[in-house]
């Protein structure tokens, strides 16, 4: 099986089906991404190069994104939590995610996936 794949079916409840849900409006927004398991959690990939990945980690399920350096939507509802690069979307349950909000995150990553990782 696939390594982020069985990471992700590995997770305790409710953080699998955040997992699972995220990965469909991923998957579904940017048909095109290509998922891999690197640096022990699953990342998504575009054209070679990294997009977002998936976290399950202290009560929550972190959405990072690598250019968020670059983004410009929904920013006041990103948590940076002291990293001074990487902004994420955190989910403690499927009712906190907005599909809307997620769906225009992603197609704004999406925009700025060839601009370098720093500013």
């Amino acid at each position: 099986m696939n390594p982020a794949k069985d990471y992700i079916l590995k997770q305790p409840e409710p953080f699998k089906s955040i997992l699972l849900h995220l990965q469909l409006v991923i998957e579904q927004t940017l048909p095109e991404v290509d998922l891999k398991y690197k640096w022990r959690v699953p990342f998504y990939y575009i054209e070679g190069r990294p997009l977002c990945y998936l976290n399950h980690t202290k009560g929550y399920v972190d959405l990072g994104f690598w250019n968020s350096a670059h983004l410009t939507v929904h920013l006041d509802r990103m948590t940076v939590d002291g990293r001074k690069m990487m902004r994420s979307l955190r989910y403690r349950n499927l009712e906190e995610i907005d599909d809307a909000v997620l769906a225009e995150v992603l197609q704004n990553a999406y925009a700025v996936r060839n601009k370098k990782f720093w500013k």
